[in-house]
């Protein structure tokens, strides 16, 4: 009895680490209720998701890079230099849209890709390899601007993306949901999927098993920079303006809500769904402070207090499974 109560504890420990971060979120969610009644509005919910899908879009592509032991922290700038293309390619004109769309998305595939190659084939840090690639695309997007704004959005491009079915639910809501189910799906029925926790928990053991392990960095990296570019455009309809630095910083913001869902620095571990639960964790948590009137600096404590705590509970569930 004892060997099978032990099981049983072992099992429940294992079972609230995968989904810590669910618990994380219901606790936050919760909180955030007894706050503001708002929170129990649908059309304010969808507003909340609207509000962070480009950090959540960028954050569904990075997580395939982290599983397979990676990081990115490129993206800020991608989606900085994506908004800016295609709001100069659009030129206020609709019939230049889809070539808009199009160059947006190649600049992140190339960059993602280059970023894969250089992480494939080097012995170069990850870290330091995207951080040098952040930099770099930083100072482009400076140069290809002039350092100001340009470019101007297609007429119906925000208002598209921005307009309420039924009232209530933003399609750029239901673009970040299902850009995530999408993601989801690749993660859990294709080859590619399986092959990126296999790589990330031990790459040369994979090696040695035959698997294509260069292409499939490549491909995860790739696959971050086109996500980025998705959520440039994302964050461009959701504003309507182009800004060279409107990406900077907020690659902290998807590695902390990819963190906070489970996928770790090592590979291996997490996925999509936690990500997503992450997003909506950090957007929850500032939607609180900003309900509460703080000022925008104590903003920052309060929700970097708030990441701390849930990144505890989450760790503290996934040690005692171990």
């Amino acid at each position: 009895m004892t060997a099978l109560s032990a099981y049983r504890t072992d099992a429940t420990l294992h079972l609230a680490a995968r989904y810590a971060i669910f618990v994380v979120l219901i606790l936050v969610y919760g909180l955030a209720i007894l706050v503001s009644e708002a929170f129990l509005q649908p059309s304010y919910l969808f507003n909340v998701m609207r509000q962070v899908a480009p950090i959540g879009i960028a954050a569904i592509g990075v997580t395939f890079v982290m599983i397979v032991g990676g990081v990115d922290l490129s993206i800020g700038a991608v989606i900085s230099l994506t908004s800016v293309l295609c709001a100069v390619q659009m030129n206020g004109d609709a019939g230049n849209l889809p070539l808009a769309v199009i160059v947006a998305c190649a600049a992140g595939i190339l960059i993602g890709t280059l970023n894969g190659l250089a992480c494939a084939f080097t012995r170069v840090s990850p870290f330091i390899l995207t951080l040098g690639t952040g930099i770099a695309v930083l100072g482009l997007t400076q140069i290809y601007s002039g350092g100001t704004a340009r470019g101007i959005v297609s007429p119906g491009f925000r208002e598209f993306f921005n307009y309420r079915i039924f009232g209530t639910v933003p399609v750029l809501a239901l673009a970040f949901l299902g850009l995530a189910a999408v993601g989801l799906i690749l993660q859990k029925t294709t080859l590619f999927g399986r092959r990126l926790y296999l790589i990330g928990s031990n790459r040369s053991a994979a090696r040695l098993s035959g698997l294509p392990v260069a292409r499939t960095i490549v491909l995860a990296y790739a696959l971050s920079g086109f996500f980025g570019a998705l959520a440039g455009i994302a964050l461009l309809a959701r504003s309507g303006v182009s800004n060279t630095l409107s990406g900077q910083g907020l690659e902290f913001q998807v590695l902390a809500a990819i963190v906070l869902g489970g996928t770790t620095f090592e590979g291996g571990r997490g996925g999509i769904a936690g990500t997503v639960a992450g997003v909506l964790v950090l957007v929850i948590a500032f939607n609180l402070v900003n309900i509460s009137g703080l000022p925008y600096h104590m903003q920052l404590v309060v929700m970097g207090v708030i990441i701390i705590l849930a990144s505890a509970v989450h760790g503290g569930l996934n040690a005692r499974a171990v």
